[in-house]
């Protein structure tokens, strides 16, 4: 593959869920599919797109791509399945990553820029967000009916995925797989009547509040973790809510790790003979006194 960004392939950010890259992958790799657009140009950027869900969708993967690029990948980063075959397994699995039906599946994350000020990063800050999440009906339990009964999806015969042959070519056939839009993936239909209160769907959605807590020193893009608080599913482990700090620029000071940097005016005669006075307004609102002896001539651009 020729050397580029996968997350651009993608059209993601680099903070990106696997949720929000499964989603990605599909909408490009429908678009670009060969059976949806025959152009030989589409047909290098299908390939392409798959090749950096391939990498992206595998958390080990992922972390060797982030911290070394494409040359971390050496020996491990090529997939002996074509792009064909990826696109195929993604609608058979439920996307990579894979685990047979006996195995729980957790939930998607929700990552969410969370927008500070230098001020709250330095003196700490306890807030509040407001949240809209699905959860599990608590009038079915997350069945759908009263009884939970369900049967075998007659569509899909129970498979969650409806398979058409077509033919290309002389002696040659494709197999497509799509999901069933009858029991949307699950293979099983609802038996009897639906609950009234979620009508079926098992979720309801619901406004939630989470109260935050940005300790002391943390950093830019450092990350708040949710345990369990991600949109809820039935038989699904719930996944977190994940908060990436993002500071605001500042009028005053700018942050070099631990360190804070702010540009202040002197007259040539405090740069000459000395001054002691507050010159700025520290984050915590104190007001910083500078004293510098006479005799000590401050030069432009010193700290």
């Amino acid at each position: 593959m020729k050397n580029t960004n996968y997350y651009e392939v993608l059209g993601v950010e680099t903070i990106a869920s696997e949720g929000e890259i499964k989603k990605a992958y599909r909408k490009l790799a429908m678009k670009y599919h060969p059976d949806k657009n025959p152009d030989n140009e589409a047909s290098e950027k299908f390939k392409e797109i798959s090749h950096a869900y391939y990498v992206l969708s595998d958390p080990e993967k992922r972390e060797l791509y982030d911290r070394f690029g494409e040359e971390g990948l050496s020996g491990g980063g090529g997939t002996n399945m074509s792009a064909e075959e990826l696109f195929a397994s993604f609608f058979s699995f439920g996307g990579m990553g894979g685990g047979g039906p006996s195995r729980q599946r957790h939930g998607e994350d929700i990552v969410k820029p969370f927008p500070v000020t230098l001020e709250d990063l330095y003196n700490g800050k306890t807030t509040k967000i407001s949240l809209q999440k699905d959860v599990v009906c608590p009038s079915c339990h997350g069945k759908g009916s009263k009884s939970g009964a369900t049967s075998k999806c007659t569509s899909c015969e129970g498979r969650g995925i409806k398979v058409a042959m077509r033919q290309i070519g002389p002696g040659m056939i494709q197999r497509i797989n799509t999901v069933c839009t009858s029991c949307d993936g699950a293979g099983e239909v609802i038996k009897g009547n639906k609950c009234k209160k979620c009508k079926g769907a098992k979720t309801l959605e619901e406004k939630k509040k989470l109260d935050i807590f940005i300790e002391k020193g943390m950093q830019n893009n450092q990350r708040i973790v949710m345990q369990g608080e991600a949109d809820q599913e039935p038989g699904v482990e719930t996944g977190d809510v994940i908060l990436v700090l993002k500071q605001k620029p500042h009028e005053r000071f700018e942050r070099q790790d631990n360190d804070l940097l702010t540009e202040v005016s002197i007259s040539i005669t405090e740069a000459l003979c000395g001054f002691s006075k507050v010159l700025v307004k520290h984050l915590d609102g104190r007001g910083l006194v500078i004293n510098h002896p006479a005799g000590e001539v401050i030069k432009p651009g010193s700290m």
